[in-house]
């Protein structure tokens, strides 16, 4: 939504937004991040972000005056622990419109989902499907992994309110608009449970480390006996 001119029409023709924006890019394990700018090391930046188990995106900021434009929650409890301590339930905030991409760019990314490592007990690949408030409950197989997206308006640093003060919140996803991924988001869930615990269903070696998965396999160390 902030590096792809294909889904965010805003950075060809919105002259506030041509500038692209910068990505903070995490690598959790090592704990170090680098700053790449969008669309000079664009190629950098998805080297590093392709590989998903170890980059991750902190903020972006908009290039030519630094204006934060989204931040995301980066911590795994997972590499905190060095053992598998529960799910992750991870967050973003984006801002739209004034020289961001708007709510219908921002939204456009989920028009078909994605697959994320997660799900049951956090050791799997299923689809990140978008849902309205009253469909986040995770049932199948723990999931499908789902997204909610909230939508709120901002002024002079105060949240927008009704008559009697109530915040006003639009559930973005609530909407059939987003049927087809919904849909979508189905057929590859019920493709990825075919496989069972075989990969690619599963995640691979490097991320199961992190999972309940060592335990298991350490009661097997002292049986294997090399071979001939």
């Amino acid at each position: 939504m902030f590096a792809d001119p294909s889904n965010t029409s805003g950075l060809v023709i919105d002259p506030r937004m041509t500038c692209g924006f910068n990505f903070d890019v995490l690598d959790g394990k090592a704990s170090k991040s680098v700053v790449l700018k969008a669309p000079e090391e664009l190629h950098s930046l998805l080297a590093l972000i392709g590989a998903t188990e170890t980059y991750m995106i902190k903020n972006v900021k908009r290039n030519d005056d630094n204006e934060i434009a989204a931040v995301a929650s980066t911590t795994k409890l997972s590499y905190i622990a060095g053992k598998y301590v529960g799910k992750d339930d991870p967050v973003c905030m984006a801002r739209a419109q004034i020289g961001m991409p708007s709510v219908g760019e921002i939204t456009s990314v989920f028009l078909h989902p994605y697959l994320v490592a997660g799900w049951m007990r956090g050791s799997h690949w299923g689809p990140f499907m978008p849902v309205g408030l009253k469909d986040s409950r995770c049932t199948l197989f723990d999931g499908p992994p789902r997204i909610v997206c909230l939508g709120i308006q901002v002024a002079d640093g105060m949240m927008a309110a009704d008559d009697d003060g109530k915040p006003m919140v639009i559930d973005i996803f609530d909407d059939p608009a987003f049927n087809l991924a919904r849909q979508e988001a189905m057929q590859m869930a019920s493709f990825m449970r075919m496989h069972g615990v075989f990969q690619p269903a599963r995640l691979g070696p490097g991320a199961m480390e992190y999972t309940t998965l060592p335990e298991c396999l350490a009661r097997l160390k002292g049986r294997f006996k090399d071979e001939k």
